[in-house]
């Protein structure tokens, strides 16, 4: 997965690598691939190395994957992510709790991020009144649970999120590289889902 290739097409081959049909190519990519774009070379690197970070599974670098492309409301990634971490072993209750953690952070992130630029008492003190029981026991563990929660509230900007999850993470024993790698996915794979 993921080698050098000749072509000069490296949209195309970005999509054989993920699994998706070339038809699917959007028009942005197209309109890179026309001019031969330098960047579509630099996106086919950095979404290879992301995603083959050594420090994550194979299956948890898709199921983060899955969780930001569930986030960026791309159906074409989310769906070839998930067939990628079913290919590693990921149970239907997996890929469903993983698009539930996009979800809840989607509401979470929205309401923290509030909180945090109130600077106010009377709303950092009120109930949430946001039920996070999916959080308590994750069938995929509390560790890559956390870890998929850091990287959804990074792409969505909330920063009260993020120091938590990764104090929660540091707390649970996971390393700091791990954490910036997870991250630096959830990064690229923002870049590639503007495209497709």
């Amino acid at each position: 997965m993921f080698g050098t290739t000749n072509s000069t097409d490296n949209a195309a081959a970005l999509f054989n690598d993920l699994g998706i049909d070339t038809q699917l190519l959007s028009s942005n990519l197209k309109t890179l691939a026309a001019v031969d774009a330098k960047y579509l070379r630099d996106l086919k690197i950095n979404v290879s190395n992301a995603l083959n970070a050594s420090t994550l599974q194979k299956k948890e670098a898709f199921l983060v994957a899955l969780a930001v492309t569930v986030n960026e409301k791309n159906e074409t990634l989310q769906n070839a992510f998930a067939a990628k971490a079913t290919a590693e072993g990921a149970t239907d209750q997996e890929i469903a709790e993983v698009i539930g953690c996009a979800s809840l952070m989607a509401a979470n992130n929205i309401y923290y991020r509030f909180r945090h630029f109130m600077h106010e008492e009377f709303y950092n003190n009120a109930q949430a009144g946001i039920r996070m029981s999916i959080m308590m026991n994750p069938v995929i563990g509390k560790e890559l649970f956390e870890l998929i929660s850091i990287v959804v509230s990074a792409i969505n900007g909330c920063e009260m999120c993020v120091t938590s999850h990764e104090k929660n993470l540091v707390q649970h024993g996971t390393d700091k590289q791990r954490i910036h790698d997870a991250v630096r996915l959830g990064a690229v794979l923002r870049s590639l889902a503007v495209l497709v």
